[in-house]
């Protein structure tokens, strides 16, 4: 995210893949995959919207303000004099206001924004669980994995994929609810 209203002809934008109407990617001639631009979504600010990009009225008409200006529109009078962002991201410890960055990241809506992961399973119904970080010998998840795998090798052999299928399932349907709580 850039510090200043960026120059003209210039527009900042989150970069993605384009996708046609087949819902698979758009590739350019030389076989890469067409990308384009996307404005990011409205902050909230005090409760009210606050665009990250000027109005229709405004002479930089759908131009990203800038970190500096979107701080100083929230009372952070001294923005444009900060730095961008601290060498490496590595914010002194329990700083708030040493960057623009790090003041923006802080911020309750920037906080309480929904990762694309959270929004896509969200909208098909499905929950996310994020755990902390450990080791992963100490998730549950692949303690569920290695009983499987065991349960899975007691199986017949076989090379078609519809047995394969079928014996994952029924070993992942044979976990005893005791061993994902160990």
């Amino acid at each position: 995210m850039p510090k200043h209203v960026p120059k003209e002809g210039k527009n900042w934008g989150v970069e993605v893949n384009q996708i046609g109407t087949n819902g698979k990617p758009v590739y350019a001639a030389n076989g890469k995959i067409c990308k384009k631009k996307v404005q990011m979504s409205v902050g909230t600010f005090d409760g009210r919207v606050q665009p990250l990009y000027f109005p229709q009225n405004h002479p930089c008409a759908g131009v990203f303000k800038g970190m500096a200006v979107i701080l100083e529109e929230r009372g952070f009078t001294d923005a444009s004099n900060l730095k961008v962002q601290c060498k490496d991201f590595k914010c002194p410890k329990d700083s708030t206001c040493c960057c623009c960055r790090r003041i923006l990241y802080t911020q309750p809506d920037f906080v309480t924004v929904e990762s694309l992961l959270e929004t896509h399973c969200k909208a098909r119904g499905y929950q996310i669980l994020f755990l902390p970080k450990f080791h992963c010998e100490l998730n549950f998840i692949e303690q569920c994995w290695g009983y499987v795998k065991c349960l899975y090798r007691q199986f017949p052999a076989s090379s078609k994929e519809a047995d394969l299928e079928s014996n994952v399932l029924a070993a992942l349907d044979l976990i005893p609810l005791i061993t994902m709580r160990r």
